[in-house]
């Protein structure tokens, strides 16, 4: 996180003790001769803080130092610029005032002058304070009996703006920006504070990129970005006078919502003013007087939603957002944290390969349409980093549901359906809930095993029904759990092989009752997941977990990207990798932090892992040489299709609410799922229950085209058979 000066309290200017005794001595006599010779309205200026907390001169003049220091040391809320991995295609932006900051350089010599001329035209003859606009503002607002000019010079817009940006609370930056004399006289003597410490070329430069343009365009740059599309070094003289003159009043001259005769009237105003002190020829200004404006508007996306181009990223944007929300380097609290991406002005390059997620997001459509209720996604993952490269998803991240389609829920009457448009985390993200998985599920008790020593040709005999010692409320089978396989095909005697391969209940039924539920369950935990429901967080429980027999069936809700990432991990050879959308984040300094390199362990030993490996080919590869896979595997299209080493794991949930697939090579993972997010009594279907595959395959297919063939290595005799 980036360093923020200390923000020194605005309403305490008399508790500082000075460091250095008359330290502007010099200064203040040089006012009092000015004041001699303007009049008294002037010399007010020499003790405002005196008259007004009832201190000493030299308290006030030191106190007045102490806060110019922090009015120079400012730093505005800057833009946090968010990319896909290639560094140039934009993901998003995060801000609350739209603003990037430029040095003095890189805005053109023409908007510099127009500033000027529009603002301050003795801005490079005064010391922070005009004292002929002093004197005629004085004037008129005692013939007015109020506040009706001025007379701020540039030095003092800055002051007024910096005391606003370090205010702590509303009562603050109501002082700081208040029609009154007491307040005017205080940003008087703080623009002289400030004119000793910085630079005309300084001050101008921190103004520039303060100013407000209106549309929520803070600075020269985002105002030359939402206007004409362009970097303000291109800005040309009819552009940089519209801009000056927008400073004023940016609603009463608006060119873009507002009739523009008054934005007209203001430019002209300002290429006048730049003619009277000689930064423009009349004839110049003669040539581009008459011109019409022309606009090039942009409206910048802002937290994941904007134009077309950036759209198209939504949901990979929104988990990037829920990711930095909850890292601790960037604030105390997610509020904290979210308002630091908003306002801290960083450059990341995420994970996302651009070229990936047109491939999902096009897959997961041809897959189900986004006018369907059921929501079809996939999730890509690198093995061995953890990071998502991509998020497809067959709905489209935007807040107009106004057109949406009706409720799966038949006693919902006229309530709008999340589809097509939605914002919710429907792949996950932070603390989302989740859909149950199926037989997916299976995998955790395949590992706890493995992990305890059995051998993948650990053969149980396995019948088309089965009784376990887990305690059900049923009353089926004596109070028993007792499961029963999809297809009487599935019966038999099954290894770890062919009882993965072919996803039979009551082999694994068996098995988790012989390793242990508890064991099951925590390695669950161990390969990242999180109960997502009181129901799940209760049988969860450590006092509970060992009667959680049906754990091993994907009754437990789990988060999309959650669940790839078990299978990633086991494509990394037991290397548990969190799941991470970003791969650089660099501050407004240039410093790049700490924050994005893959957080990875070895959680299963790789021999676990390669043994898991070879039963996960079985359900795509079956009839490969040397594996006891048994006669089928449930998605040897996915083998087909690949057209190389993968493995995986399909999965249904009872009454088809929810189909998954989760396949990977060495090199990359894809999980697809599809279910009803509104109302998960709504089945998915049997009709639907090879779409999840085809999408993984098709996805695995195009996206390693062209790249070496990897190989699985294959686990060792002893795991494999023991011995």
């Amino acid at each position: 996180m980036r360093d923020r000066p200390h923000k020194r309290p605005l309403d305490g200017l008399g508790t500082t003790e000075p460091d250095t005794p008359n330290e502007r001595a010099d200064g203040v006599y040089a006012l009092l001769r000015t004041a001699l010779l303007s009049g008294l309205a002037v010399a007010a200026l020499v003790f405002p803080l005196v008259a007004m907390a009832g201190l000493s001169a030299k308290a006030g003049f030191d106190a007045i130092d102490n806060l110019s220091e922090v009015v120079t040391e400012t730093d505005p809320p800057l833009t946090s610029y968010v990319y896909a991995e290639d560094g140039e295609t934009l993901v998003s932006l995060f801000y609350d005032e739209f603003r990037r900051h430029v040095t003095l350089d890189e805005v053109a010599p023409v908007m510099q002058q127009a500033m000027v001329a529009a603002e301050d035209a003795r801005f490079y003859d005064h010391n922070g304070v005009d004292y002929r606009g002093i004197m005629r503002a004085f004037v008129a607002n005692q013939n007015s009996g109020g506040v009706e000019q001025g007379a701020s010079t540039i030095t003092m817009q800055y002051v007024r703006g910096a005391l606003r940006l370090n205010a702590d609370s509303i009562d603050q930056v109501i002082a700081a920006t208040e029609q009154t004399v007491s307040r005017k006289l205080r940003e008087a003597r703080l623009a002289m504070a400030v004119e000793e410490q910085l630079t005309k070329d300084e001050i101008l430069e921190r103004y520039l990129n303060q100013a407000y343009f209106g549309h929520n365009a803070y600075g020269i740059f985002a105002a030359s970005q939402v206007y004409f599309s362009k970097h303000p070094s291109e800005l040309t003289l009819e552009e940089s006078a519209l801009l000056a003159g927008l400073v004023q009043a940016p609603s009463a001259y608006d060119p873009i919502t507002s009739d523009q005769t008054r934005a007209l009237e203001r430019r002209n105003w300002v290429l006048d003013r730049m003619v009277n002190i000689d930064y423009l020829s009349r004839g110049d200004n003669s040539e581009v007087r008459g011109s019409d404006i022309e606009l090039d508007i942009s409206d910048p996306p802002n937290s994941c939603l904007g134009d077309s181009e950036t759209a198209k990223y939504g949901f990979f944007c929104d988990y990037f957002r829920r990711w930095w929300r909850e890292q601790d380097a960037f604030g105390e609290t997610p509020a904290d944290r979210e308002k630091e991406l908003r306002q801290g002005g960083y450059t990341i390059i995420t994970t996302l390969d651009p070229d990936l997620q047109k491939l999902a997001d096009d897959t997961v459509s041809e897959g189900k349409s986004d006018s369907s209720p059921l929501a079809h996604g996939a999730v890509l993952m690198e093995p061995g980093t953890g990071r998502v490269k991509a998020l497809g998803l067959n709905r489209e991240f935007s807040y107009e549901q106004g057109n949406n389609g009706p409720h799966s829920n038949p006693s919902y009457d006229n309530r709008k359906g999340n589809y097509p448009n939605t914002v919710n985390p429907v792949l996950g993200g932070g603390d989302t809930g989740g859909y149950q998985a199926g037989s997916t599920f299976k995998v955790f008790t395949m590992l706890a095993a493995l992990d305890e020593g059995y051998t993948l040709d650990h053969n149980i005999h396995s019948p088309n029904r089965v009784a376990t010692s887990f305690v059900s409320a049923t009353t089926a089978c004596g109070g028993r759990w007792c499961p029963k396989n999809g297809s009487a095909s599935m019966a038999g005697n099954r290894n770890m092989w062919s009882g993965f391969g072919m996803s039979v209940n009551t082999y694994f039924a068996q098995l988790i009752d012989q390793v242990g539920a508890d064991k099951t369950v925590e390695m669950a935990e161990r390969m990242g997941l999180q109960w997502r429901s009181e129901g799940d967080a209760y049988y969860a429980d450590e006092e509970r977990r060992d009667g959680w027999g049906p754990f091993t069936l994907g009754v437990s809700d789990v988060q999309p990207i959650e669940m790839t990432n078990v299978f990633n991990t086991l494509a990394a050879e037991g290397e548990y990798c969190e799941p991470i959308p970003a791969m650089r984040v660099i501050d407004p300094n240039g410093q790049e932090l700490d924050v994005a390199s893959p957080r990875c362990h070895q959680e299963v030993s790789k021999d676990v892992a390669r043994a898991a490996n070879d039963a996960g080919r079985c359900v795509t590869e079956s009839q490969r040489a040397g594996a006891k896979c048994g006669p089928w595997g449930t998605s040897a299209l996915v083998g087909k299709t690949v057209d190389r080493p993968v493995a995986g794991k399909s999965g249904t949930t009872d009454n088809d609410r929810a189909s998954w697939f989760l396949g990977y090579t060495p090199q990359l993972t894809v999980g697809a799922f599809m279910a009803d997010p509104d109302y998960i009594f709504n089945p998915v279907g049997k009709s639907n229950s090879t779409v999840s595959k085809e999408t993984v395959a098709n996805i695995l297919q195009e996206a390693l085209e062209g790249e070496p063939v990897e190989n699985f290595t294959p686990p060792s005799r002893k795991i494999q058979y023991g011995g």
